[in-house]
């Protein structure tokens, strides 16, 4: 199913529907402000399973969440007065920050792990969907398989429904862009690290 949102004004009713779904356990594929990404609702673990089958990765592969604001990730992650300022600075943006996890998230999700990446994405309609859902979707990007040392990601939602079927739906937000976000790692004290620059350079 590929449901059709536009980013300029996102219909409240499409965007329920899609709530509705992910409430329901389902995993959906949806725009963000850099590449499509593979979601699903926090509280949901079948579907958190299913969606590492889906993207084919390991037990041990790193998800993370999209937050609706900055106010939202300091219930998941550990904020400090110097993060949040980062974070106040650089989002909503194209940026992943690695973030100390709190309790608060599934083991589903963390897996062994101790830290959690966390986004919130400048594109309307993803932030339509956190706000309606009331919580943050567990995320990865769609991506094609890898290339050498290079990934390729998808861009044409009729091309990820080809590619990824066993979804719930992909909610088509137009082309996607080709670049990741830039992943920036602040779990070390006093130190603030990009460990992958992507589509926009840090701002201090």
């Amino acid at each position: 199913m590929i449901i059709k949102l536009y980013p300029e004004n996102p219909n409240e009713r499409t965007v329920r529907q899609v709530v509705d779904m992910l409430r329901g356990g389902a995993v959906i594929v949806y725009p963000t402000d850099t590449v499509y990404a593979l979601g699903c609702a926090l509280d949901q673990p079948k579907a958190i399973e299913r969606l590492r089958t889906i993207r084919g990765g390991k037990d041990s592969m790193e998800l993370s969440i999209v937050c609706s604001e900055i106010g939202e990730v300091a219930e998941y992650a550990k904020v400090d007065n110097r993060v949040f300022k980062l974070l106040k600075h650089n989002l909503p943006g194209p940026f992943t920050f690695i973030l100390p996890a709190s309790s608060r998230i599934s083991d589903k999700v963390m897996v062994g792990r101790r830290t959690v990446g966390v986004r919130i994405p400048d594109n309307s309609i993803a932030q339509a969907i956190v706000r309606e859902l009331g919580m943050p979707l567990v995320t990865a990007s769609v991506r094609t398989d890898d290339v050498g040392d290079e990934i390729e990601y998808i861009t044409d939602p009729e091309l990820i429904r080809e590619r990824y079927a066993a979804v719930d739906a992909v909610v088509d937000g137009g082309m996607g862009d080709v670049h990741a976000s830039t992943v920036v790692d602040c779990t070390q004290d006093g130190e603030v690290e990009v460990v992958r620059q992507g589509l926009r350079e840090l701002e201090f």
